[in-house]
């Protein structure tokens, strides 16, 4: 793999991480919302 491809992957990954990590906080963020995790794990259950 040639190092554009490589810088372009990790771009991709570290974006997706941050994309998701906003989503989950936006939903905590929420009043109504109950944020669960990719196991069905609320907050209250931990």
């Amino acid at each position: 793999m040639n190092p554009l491809k490589a810088a372009l992957l990790s771009l991709a990954m570290v974006s997706a991480i941050a994309f998701c990590g906003v989503g989950i906080y936006t939903a905590d963020a929420a009043n109504a919302h109950l944020v669960v995790d990719g196991y069905g794990v609320v907050p209250q259950a931990r």
